[in-house]
């Protein structure tokens, strides 16, 4: 495990305080705990859609002085751990939260895997496990074992179905034909994603002329593409994490994957995606998506003026959105006792950066599941229990 990162927002007014009145936030910091890769495979994603809301969060939070408890107002101290996007590191470091560095509360860490993995700490502990970053259709099973655990995204057969619905659409409008090739990252996400998506590729009238997996923080995906180019596929499905998503469409670039219909998964709707693939970016499909306002463009400005980072277009508000739901909660309760906070949670609705979130049966209710690259925004197209998403549009080379 790294060495810790502690980032102390506003030390100098923490130390001002401590020789002024004495009081509560500058003696007694609130230590919320921030755990995800900052190296290994992941990291390139979690520098993007994980770690800058909790560096804006707690800025934010402790330019309006602190959390506002019955004994004052308490700044926050984000202790922050380098899992390495290794599962044991995940689990190590939030031990180490728990028991060594007594941590506050403890932030949900990023990615599918990472989060089951670290259920059982959270629970042994009393930490409520608020999951933005997991999506599984083990669900119901789960927050049955684990009271304190909340899935703030998707299942991974909604996410599945709403993009299969989008492509099954464009099908019967005679718009693509039936043949499609789908490929998947080799880890708890992307097994989950393909095994949902075969049946209802099947069920949608659907030919899958090509599957294939492959390991996770894999560099050459030349072969990927050329065999899937080779199988002559109307459209393209790409079950796969930020790595992978970028390469595998540069690589497609290259290649000339000649589709009407190209998707992929996380890291589609980050803005380094449209960078690293260019204008060829437009009317690529992905996971995610916005209904884009005046409060998410501010949200985007500050983000970048605090963190330095370009959000988003999928996990940034929803990260912050559940932030909001966490300070609300807190702040309601009065205090950091974990117990009143979970059940808060489960027992109120919350005004968000999104809209209204109601997580009383331990999951979000909507969300936007299929974007779409159109004029230089993500746009949400499709979701569960949404509506008003842009029309999808056809790809047109690359």
């Amino acid at each position: 495990m790294q060495r810790r990162t502690i980032f102390k927002l506003a030390a100098a007014a923490v130390l001002a305080g401590s020789f002024g009145l004495g009081s509560a936030q500058a003696a007694d910091p609130i230590k919320i705990g921030v755990v995800g890769p900052k190296t290994g495979p992941l990291a390139g994603g979690a520098a993007v859609t994980h770690f800058p809301n909790f560096e804006l969060w707690a800025h934010q939070v402790n330019a309006r002085g602190g959390l506002k408890l019955k004994d004052g107002q308490r700044k926050i101290e984000l202790i922050v751990y380098d899992d390495r996007t290794q599962p044991g590191e995940t689990i190590k470091a939030v031990q180490r939260l728990a028991t060594v560095d007594k941590a506050d509360f403890i932030m949900a860490p990023y990615g599918t895997g990472f989060n089951l993995a670290v259920a059982p700490i959270f629970d042994k502990y009393g930490y409520p496990q608020l999951a933005q970053a997991a999506v599984t259709d083990k669900m119901d099973e789960l927050v049955k074992r684990y009271p304190g655990l909340f899935f703030v995204q998707g299942s991974t057969t909604s996410y599945a179905k709403t993009a299969i619905d989008v492509l099954k659409k464009l099908k019967d409008e005679g718009k693509i034909g039936n043949k499609v090739a789908v490929v998947n990252v080799a880890d708890a996400f992307g097994i989950e994603l393909a095994n949902a998506g075969r049946p209802l590729f099947k069920e949608a009238g659907f030919e899958i002329v090509y599957d294939k997996s492959y390991p996770l923080g894999t560099q050459d995906l030349a072969p990927v593409i050329k065999a899937a180019k080779a199988a002559n596929p109307d459209a393209f499905v790409a079950w796969s994490y930020p790595p992978d998503t970028i390469g595998l469409a540069q690589q497609a670039k290259i290649e000339g994957l000649d589709v009407k219909a190209y998707y992929s998964a996380v890291a589609t709707a980050f803005p380094v995606f449209k960078k690293a693939v260019g204008d060829a970016s437009e009317n690529i499909l992905g996971a995610g998506g916005v209904k884009y306002t005046p409060e998410l463009e501010k949200f985007y400005k500050e983000l970048k003026d605090v963190t330095g980072v370009d959000g988003d277009y999928w996990g940034n508000p929803v990260y912050y959105s559940m932030l909001q739901i966490i300070e609300q909660s807190i702040e309601a309760v009065g205090s950091m006792d974990r117990k009143a906070i979970t059940e808060h949670i489960k027992t109120h609705k919350f005004n968000t950066l999104i809209g209204e979130i109601d997580l009383s049966s331990q999951r979000l209710q909507w969300l936007w599941t299929v974007g779409q690259w159109q004029d230089g925004i993500f746009h949400g197209v499709n979701g569960v229990n949404v509506s008003d998403g842009k029309p999808v549009r056809l790809k047109t080379g690359w």
